[in-house]
Formats: structure tokens, sequence, C-alpha cells
């Protein structure tokens, strides 16, 4: 989630908006991506699409990965023709990806759209012990109920039905935002748990072929490997001085989104060689808005 408040307008808000499995274009995809292949770590479908447990044995799955310091462009608040020389792109779920480029897919995975909220089951809403949603408030979104392995997998299988929908699309990763939200549950879930719920989308889009980018939350990238994550989408990494926590953990395959002028200075001074850096405006709003800012250098 973004320190300032970046997040997909709208977007991804509507569970069954896909792209009818029309596939994007990948003649780029010789220089744009590295294969990789991960072992994926926990859980297996648990009868029915999308969901998981941790019956089913591992197994080996080819991922393609971004490519290290590329142009990149941060579009979840609306798509738009890429700039010259961006050659990674973050797109929202519901959006078509940019033909020939690495395409990211943001997905909402820890906490409801404010929109979704009444789409999910009441019982896989954080509550406190009064029975009152946990809700993130700079986003009104509540937080998702990670607190048992039962309920993971039940929250895993709705997630899983949107990775499909990228994966459908063809995307090349898929980015699940605010990992981080433990931090905001008022103590009621823990690292452990947000660990072991992203296993099981890792698994699952390990499965469709999608490398899977731990967005944020730097905190838990020493654990990147145990989780199965392939790369980092870091905001603000440069005006917190959390880039280098990236760059080792990801091995410098990390796109980095800043939201201030100072920010990407820092940025490009220490790291402008090594990773992919942006700058856009709080809103990640499309050319022509008000408010549009597009930079890398």
């Amino acid at each position: 989630m973004a320190r300032q408040g970046s997040r997909a307008p709208g977007g991804a808000q509507v569970e069954g908006a896909r792209a009818g499995g029309a596939r994007a274009g990948r003649a780029g995809a010789g220089l744009l991506a590295l294969a990789l292949t991960v072992t994926a770590l926990a859980g297996c479908r648990a009868g029915g699409s999308g969901g998981t447990s941790a019956k089913e044995p591992a197994r080996a799955t080819a991922v393609r990965l971004p490519p290290r310091h590329a142009g990149f462009d941060y579009q979840i608040g609306g798509a738009y023709p890429p700039p010259a020389g961006v050659r990674i792109v973050s797109r929202d779920r519901a959006a078509a990806p940019a033909p020939g480029l690495y395409n990211i897919c943001y997905v909402n995975a820890f906490q409801a759209q404010p929109q979704e909220r009444s789409a999910w089951p009441a019982d896989l809403l954080l509550r406190d012990a009064h029975g009152k949603e946990v809700v993130d408030e700079d986003w009104d979104e509540p937080l998702l109920d990670l607190r048992t392995p039962e309920r993971r997998e039940r929250v895993a299988e709705r997630v899983g039905r949107w990775i499909d929908g990228c994966a459908e699309k063809g995307y090349d990763a898929v980015e699940p935002d605010n990992y981080d939200s433990y931090t905001r549950s008022r103590h009621l879930l823990t690292a452990a748990d947000a660990t072991a719920f992203m296993r099981l989308l890792v698994r699952h889009a390990h499965a469709r072929h999608l490398a899977v980018g731990q967005k944020n939350t730097s905190e838990l990238a020493g654990r990147r490997r145990d989780v199965g994550l392939d790369f980092a989408v870091a905001e603000e990494c440069g005006q917190y001085d959390e880039c280098e926590v990236y760059a080792k953990a990801f091995d410098d395959r990390v796109v980095d989104i800043e939201y201030t002028d100072g920010g990407l200075r820092k940025a490009l001074a220490r790291w402008g060689d090594r990773l992919s850096v942006v700058r856009r405006d709080v809103e990640v709003s499309t050319p022509g808005s008000p408010g549009y800012v597009r930079r890398s250098g």
C-alpha cells in the first residue's frame, strides 16, 4: 500500500471483470524476462477454483521474471500507452496488459475494496472483540481475516480467481497489495498470518506461470525465499531509505515508485543504475489529468 495514498480507483473492484481470455502480444519477451524455475512452498487447491491446502506436493513451475534496471511505468490508476523506453508496466487487474512488455497485474489481496465490502462473507472480514470490522482508515477498507488456515484458504480461493483472470489476460506477474495489513490489524493478525497467506497466493500464481512481486513490507523481505516471492514492488524506497533492503533480498530485481521529487532524486542517486525507478503522482493518474506526473530521470 502506498505510504502517501496511491491506489487504483475503481479498476479491479468487480470480481467478474475479465478480458475474455485475450492474450497480450509477447513479441519482446526474449528481451524482457528471464526464466526461473521456482519450487512452490506450500498449499494445494482445496475443492474448487483457487483454493489451497498443504497436502499437495510441491511442483516446479517456470515463471518469467521482470528484467533488472528497465524502464518502468506504474499505471494502476488507469491504463494508457506506455512512454518510450518502458519495458515493465504494472496495471490494475481489470485492465488489459500492454502488448510486448513485461506486465504486472495489481490485485488488492489482503483488504476488501469499499465497493466490494458486501460481496465478502461476513466471517472473512476481520473483527475485533466487539464484533466491529477492523478497517484501514486511509482507504476505508476492511482487513480480511487470515487468522486460521481455514479462513486463509477461503480468502485465497477468492483471490485465486482474480489471479486466474490475470493469467488469462496474458500478464506475466501479479502484485498482491497490502501484505503489510497485519501492521494495521490492532495486533489481531501477525506476520506469520501474512506470510502463510502469501504462500497460498504464490503457490496459485506459480501454478498459472505468474511471477509474484512482494509489495512493500520491507520488514518481511528477508523471508522472500521461504515464501516464494520473485521480485519486489516498492513504493518510496528512496524516500524512506529502504531500497537496499529490497535490492539485497531480491538481487536488484526491484521496481520502485517515488511520489516526490526528493524521493526520486534519492532513489536515482544511489540506485538509478541498478533498480527500475519511476516518479508518479500519488493518484497514479493518466496523461491529461490535472495532477498527472511521470518522470524517470
